[in-house]
C-alpha cells in the first residue's frame, strides 16, 4: 500500500504576495512619473530626482510580478494582514528616493519619515522651509497623502477585480478605518470603485473651488490633495493663512475637512438618495455634536482671553481648528498658540476622538468612543441592578459583546502604545510633555507637535532614532493597530 503524500501549508502565500507586491510598484512608479514631469514644465532641475526612481519603481514591480509565478491565487486572511503591512512600508521605501535625490536633499531617517507621514496622511514634516522646495516635491508630498487617504490596497482592489476571489476581502478589511466594514456592492471590487469615485468627485470639486478663490491651479491642486485625505501638508511655510482672501479659503476647506471625516460608505448612501442615513446615524450626530461643543467652549475661551480681533476670531477659525484637529488633517490657524491650555487640552481630546470610521482621519474613531460610553453606562447601571440585561445599541442595533470587547482591546493598546511612545523619546533626550505629544499626535495621524517642534511646524530638530520610532506609530495608527501588531504575535507564523 503506498503511503499518501503530506505536504504541509505554507503560512503565506508568498508567490501571490511578490506578485501583488510588484502590481502597486508599477502603480507607484506611474504616480512617481507625474511630479517629475510638473518639475520639467516649470524648468526646475528636480524633474529627473523623480524620473529615475519612477522608472527604477515600475522596473522592480515589473520584475516581481513576472517573475512571481503563484501555484495558487488564494489569499487567506494572514496574507492580507501581512501584504497590507508591508505595502506601506515598501511604498514609503520606494517613495523616499525623491527625497534624498532632489536639490533640498534630506537624509535617509528624514526622507523616510517624511514618506511615511505622506502616505499615512500624517502631515508631520522634518522640511525647515516648505517655500524652498520645487513644485515637483510640493506635489509628491500631496500625492502621497492623496493615495493614502482612501488607501494603497483598496485602490490596488479597484484596479484588480481579480482580488475580488483573491484575499480583496482580506485586505480591505485590514486596511480600512472602522470596526466593522459593510460592503456597499456585491463584491468588494465594486465596493472599492465606488468609494474611490466617490473620494475623487470630492477631490476635483474642491481643486475648483480653490482654484476660484485666491489659489493658482497648482496651489489649489495640492491643498485639494491634503485637505480631503485629511493629511494636511501645505505648499507654504505660513499654511493656509498665507493666501489674502483667507476667509474664503478656510469656508472651503472646512467643508471638505468635514466631509473627510465622514464614512464615505455613509456619503455613498446619502448620495443614492437615503437622505435619512445620516441624519439616523448615531456616529455622524455625534461627530457633529462634538465638533458643536468644541466651537461653544472654544470662543468662550478665546473671548475671555481678550483675543478677539475681528468676527473670524470668534467663527471661523475656531471652527477651522476644530474640524482640522478632530479630522485629524493638522492645518492651523495663525493665532492658535494664543488660545491658552484649555484649548490645547480639548485638542488633546479631539486628537483622541478622531472622527467616524471608515473615513480618511485618524484618531481612535467616534465609532469606538462611543461602543466605550455606552458600555461604561451599562456597566455602571449593573452595578445597582446587577440582574440587569442590557446591550450596546448602535443605532438601533444590539452590538455583538465580542465586538465591544475588541473595541475595549483597541482603545486600551491605543493608549499603551501612546506611552510606550512617549516614554521610547524621552530615551533620547526629548522633553517629557514634548514626547507623548509628539507620541499621541503621530499615532493618531494628526502630526501636530508640542513645545520643541512648535504646533504643525517641523520635526527636523528631532533625534534619527525617535524619527523611526514615530513612524512606526504613523503606521501602527493608520492600520489601527491590529493589522500591524498581529504580526508580532508568534501565532501569526505557526502553522
Amino acid at each position: 500500500m503506498g503511503l499518501s503524500k503530506y505536504v504541509r501549508p505554507k503560512i503565506v502565500n508568498t508567490r501571490m504576495l511578490l506578485r501583488i507586491m510588484g502590481w502597486l510598484l508599477i502603480i507607484e512608479g506611474v504616480f512617481m512619473f507625474i511630479p517629475g514631469v510638473v518639475s520639467f514644465c516649470y524648468s526646475e532641475s528636480d524633474w529627473w530626482a523623480f524620473a529615475a526612481p519612477a522608472a527604477g519603481t515600475a522596473i522592480s514591480g515589473l520584475f516581481l510580478s513576472r517573475r512571481s509565478k503563484p501555484k495558487s491565487m488564494h489569499m487567506g486572511k494572514r496574507d492580507g494582514f501581512l501584504l497590507t503591512a508591508l505595502v506601506w512600508v515598501v511604498f514609503s521605501l520606494f517613495g523616499l528616493v525623491p527625497f534624498l535625490l532632489c536639490a533640498h536633499k534630506l537624509s535617509f531617517s528624514d526622507a523616510f519619515f517624511e514618506a511615511m507621514s505622506g502616505f499615512t496622511t500624517t502631515g508631520a514634516s522634518v522640511i525647515t522651509s516648505v517655500g524652498d522646495m520645487s513644485h515637483g516635491v510640493h506635489l509628491w508630498r500631496a500625492m502621497m497623502q492623496w493615495i493614502g487617504g482612501m488607501g494603497i490596497i483598496l485602490f490596488t482592489v479597484a484596479l484588480i477585480p481579480m482580488l475580488n476571489h483573491s484575499g480583496g476581502m482580506q485586505m480591505f478589511n485590514a486596511e480600512v478605518t472602522g470596526i466593522t466594514h459593510d460592503k456597499i456592492r456585491p463584491r468588494i471590487s465594486q465596493t472599492a470603485k465606488m468609494l474611490w469615485l466617490i473620494y475623487i468627485g470630492f477631490t476635483a470639486l474642491l481643486i475648483f473651488l480653490l482654484w476660484l478663490g485666491p489659489m493658482s491651479l497648482f496651489e489649489s491642486v495640492c491643498h485639494a490633495f491634503g485637505a480631503i485625505s485629511t493629511g494636511g501638508y501645505s505648499t507654504n511655510d505660513q499654511g493656509v493663512s498665507a493666501w489674502h482672501d483667507y476667509a474664503y479659503v478656510k469656508i472651503v476647506l472646512i467643508v471638505f475637512m468635514f466631509i473627510g471625516g465622514v464614512n464615505f460608505g455613509l456619503i455613498y448612501r446619502t448620495l443614492r438618495g437615503e437622505y435619512n442615513a445620516l441624519r439616523k446615524n448615531d456616529v455622524f450626530r455625534t461627530y457633529v455634536m462634538i465638533i458643536g461643543l468644541m466651537l461653544v467652549l472654544f470662543v468662550i475661551t478665546i473671548i475671555s482671553r481678550g483675543q478677539v480681533t475681528d468676527w473670524q476670531a470668534v467663527t471661523l477659525d475656531p471652527l477651522f481648528q476644530i474640524v482640522s484637529t478632530i479630522t485629524s488633517t493638522g492645518f492651523t490657524v495663525s493665532n492658535f498658540e494664543s488660545w491658552g491650555p484649555f484649548v490645547l487640552s480639548l485638542t488633546f481630546v479631539m486628537m483622541f476622538f478622531g472622527s467616524c470610521a471608515g473615513s480618511t482621519s485618524g484618531g481612535a474613531k467616534i465609532d469606538r468612543v462611543l461602543y466605550l460610553f455606552k458600555n461604561a453606562h451599562n456597566e455602571l447601571y449593573r452595578s445597582l441592578y446587577p440582574n440587569a440585561i442590557l446591550a450596546v445599541k448602535i443605532n438601533g442595533r444590539v452590538v455583538n459583546p465580542d465586538l465591544v470587547n475588541k473595541v475595549i482591546a483597541f482603545l486600551c493598546i491605543y493608549m499603551l502604545l501612546v506611552v510606550a511612545g512617549g516614554l521610547s523619546l524621552t530615551l533620547f533626550g526629548v522633553p517629557l510633555v514634548d514626547a507623548f505629544f509628539s507620541s499621541f499626535s503621530c499615532i493618531s495621524n494628526t502630526g501636530l507637535g508640542a513645545g520643541v517642534t512648535g504646533y504643525g511646524n517641523s520635526y527636523d530638530i528631532l533625534p534619527d532614532a525617535t524619527k523611526w520610532i514615530l513612524s512606526a506609530l504613523m503606521l501602527i495608527g493608520r492600520l489601527e493597530i491590529f493589522t500591524v501588531l498581529v504580526l508580532l504575535t508568534p501565532a501569526f507564523w505557526r502553522r
